[in-house]
């Protein structure tokens, strides 16, 4: 068996509806697409935990947020504990990073496993970014996307090609801030984006957790997030319309020269005779509201949240344009690329390989339920509650248990738990909760058990307030 090079490309922020290939109307991301046709996209794909650094842990290390150690933004990071990329390295795997790490400096906290890591400090800069090496600080003059992908084919170039590579590629695009390159800036100045359906939400048929959330983009977006203020006179319908164009533009901007990102790297990789060899991935670190509920952010296990994409080719294995519709989760990849290169994963590890899968040798789906958990309990921002819950085929359940357990970056005031359920079938827009409805008293008794089941195979506790609300 040739044992196949990887390269792995994320994002921060990329929502799939803001890529054609999963149907998306907003934009057109022909490179992206490209992976798509050549290889496998996941319909189903979804994050445990929707926010940056933890999403990014479960994401090395093939474990969820309580049991790598960062349930929040202001958990640390402990980069010495078994990642794919580190286990890569021990196997004679070439390995790099280029771009966001967003888990910490110093020793202790820096990564890990590379041969060569240029990172992001924090969420850097999009343009002139200083990124962190093992030998000090360097400024690069340009834009952030692009230094990044020129580092990247530099590092391809150089490898020694008698020996697998592994090249993590982590774009700061298209995170806040939301600044396009240059050569962007005119895109889209000729259009004028319909509304999500949802984007005028009032709310009022959930629970208060939607209802306090501070990342509204009619109210909450700035003036530095939208780079101008408002024309004056506008009505507060009148301003929430015009700072969804704002964000809108600016945020497919910078998705535009992620897509050339990837178009350049698919490009060397056929230069090189390298094509067949090499498992190629495109994800993001979660999904993102792009004005869907009237948000912006992500957080919630609502769907535009949790959902992320998920492209991966690989010819020797991954049938061209094949769509996979099983439930998936990113704390999946570690055991997934793991299983590709032949490297047996550690037992800590808490997902499943998606090679049986996405080869079509798999004969039953890798699970029945997502597990989700989101513990920066309104962190001072974003105000989001506290909660857990499961997403199946069908049905998502939801336990807003509002509490930060003293963690670091949570807050300490509270409300009372409550829950949410939602048929998906009928319901997709996750507009009604039906967790009081007499009609699924049942399908709610059923999800309970469901969701104590998955908390107990990944060692997770159910909230002390659980058993009184249920």
């Amino acid at each position: 068996m040739t044992t196949p090079n990887i390269v792995f490309v994320m994002s921060d922020d990329h929502a799939a509806h803001a890529i054609s290939a999963y149907g998306g109307t907003l934009n057109h991301t022909p490179e992206l697409d490209r992976i798509a046709e050549e290889g496998a996209r996941f319909d189903s794909c979804f994050c445990t935990n929707a926010i940056c650094a933890p999403s990014r842990a479960v994401i090395l290390t093939g474990t969820h947020s309580h049991v790598n150690g960062v349930m929040s933004m202001a958990g640390p990071f402990d980069a010495a504990q078994p990642t794919f990329p580190a286990l890569l390295q021990e196997a004679g795997y070439q390995t790099a990073l280029f771009g966001k790490w967003h888990l910490g400096h110093g020793a202790g906290h820096d990564p890990q496993g590379f041969d060569e890591w240029r990172v992001l400090r924090g969420q850097g800069e999009y343009h002139d970014p200083v990124l962190s090496t093992a030998g000090g600080d360097e400024r690069h003059e340009g834009y952030v996307t692009d230094v990044l992908t020129e580092l990247s084919l530099d590092w391809l170039r150089a490898t020694d090609r008698s020996r697998p590579f592994c090249l993590l590629l982590h774009h700061k695009a298209p995170h806040r801030g939301w600044e396009p390159a240059e050569r962007h800036r005119d895109f889209y100045n000729d259009r004028t984006f319909e509304e999500p359906a949802t984007f005028r939400d009032d709310y009022a048929t959930r629970t208060g957790a939607a209802q306090a959330a501070r990342m509204r983009v009619g109210r909450d977006l700035t003036p530095k997030d939208l780079k101008m203020e408002p024309p004056p006179g506008l009505d507060e319908e009148g301003l929430a319309a015009w700072r969804y164009q704002r964000f809108i533009t600016d945020y497919l901007r910078c998705v535009a020269a992620v897509d050339e990102s990837v178009g350049r790297l698919l490009g060397y990789l056929d230069e090189a005779g390298l094509t067949r060899d090499t498992v190629f991935v495109y994800t993001s670190d979660q999904g993102f509201f792009l004005g869907d509920h009237g948000w912006y952010d992500k957080r919630f296990i609502y769907e535009h949240a949790l959902r992320m994409p998920l492209l991966v080719r690989y010819p020797r294995e991954v049938e061209a344009g094949s769509v996979r519709g099983e439930l998936v989760s990113n704390v999946d990849f570690a055991q997934t690329l793991l299983d590709w290169a032949g490297i047996a994963a550690p037992a800590r590890m808490q997902g499943v390989s998606l090679r049986p899968l996405v080869a079509g040798w798999a004969t039953t789906p890798p699970r029945d339920a997502v597990y989700y958990r989101y513990w920066q309990h309104q962190d001072p921002a974003h105000g989001v509650w506290a909660h857990y819950g499961i997403r199946t085929d069908r049905y998502k359940l939801i336990y807003f248990y509002n509490d930060g357990l003293g963690l670091p970056g949570t807050g300490t005031t509270s409300e009372p738990p409550c829950w949410e359920l939602y048929d998906l079938a009928t319901d997709p827009d996750e507009l009604s909760n039906v967790w009081n409805d007499p009609a699924y008293a049942r399908i709610r008794a059923d999800l309970t058990e469901e969701l104590a089941r998955q908390q107990a195979a990944v060692d997770d506790r159910p909230h002390r307030s659980q058993a009184v609300t249920a």
